[in-house]
């Protein structure tokens, strides 16, 4: 049989159109103003912060994500000077300036139907320049054109090379707790 280069265009064609109905459709999320927060409950001292400026994306078609935060965005600490420990002598800021975890979801998420999904989210958390590959549990809320992901965790300093003098043990914890809140958008 003797196909003509036109059969053959047409042929092209059809399966393409025939694959974007069945492949799934790639959707990727945004958000620039998601929370974090930490506290670090030592046995003479409590110290909070948050920031404000987490951004996050998710590329549902392969259910990856990203996470960052500016380290020296926290504010609230208990004064000034301890902010400024916590940026120049601990986080060390200048050298590592931002806090990340990048992933994938290792659930299968229907992000076309609405609904509430526990997640766990395995990848590198990258602290103060050291990556630890982590899973972390979260709620994952699907509403939409809107994904919200809720988590809490602990951080060990010592995983992260964050060294605490001697002289400070007793008012910074070793493992530090961390609430991250996230709303993402579909990007158009």
């Amino acid at each position: 049989m003797n196909i003509t280069a036109g059969m053959k265009w047409s042929v092209v064609l059809a399966l393409l159109c025939f694959s974007s109905f069945t492949l799934p459709q790639k959707k990727i999320y945004s958000g620039n103003n998601g929370a974090v927060s930490f506290i670090s409950d030592a046995p003479l001292e409590v110290i909070k912060a948050q920031s404000g400026e987490l951004k996050s994306a998710i590329d549902t078609e392969d259910r990856s994500f990203l996470f960052t935060v500016s380290v020296n965005s926290f504010h609230g600490f208990n004064s000034g000077l301890q902010r400024e420990h916590f940026n120049e002598n601990y986080l060390e800021t200048v050298k590592y300036p931002k806090a990340s975890f990048v992933g994938k979801f290792i659930e299968d998420i229907n992000f076309s139907r609405d609904g509430t999904y526990d997640v766990r989210a395995k990848g590198i958390l990258d602290v103060h320049g050291v990556k630890q590959e982590r899973i972390i549990k979260g709620i994952m809320r699907v509403n939409g054109s809107e994904i919200r992901i809720e988590s809490d965790f602990s951080v060990a300093l010592e995983d992260h090379n964050i060294k605490i003098p001697r002289v400070v043990y007793q008012k910074i914890s070793p493992q530090i707790d961390v609430t991250m809140i996230a709303t993402l958008e579909l990007l158009q």
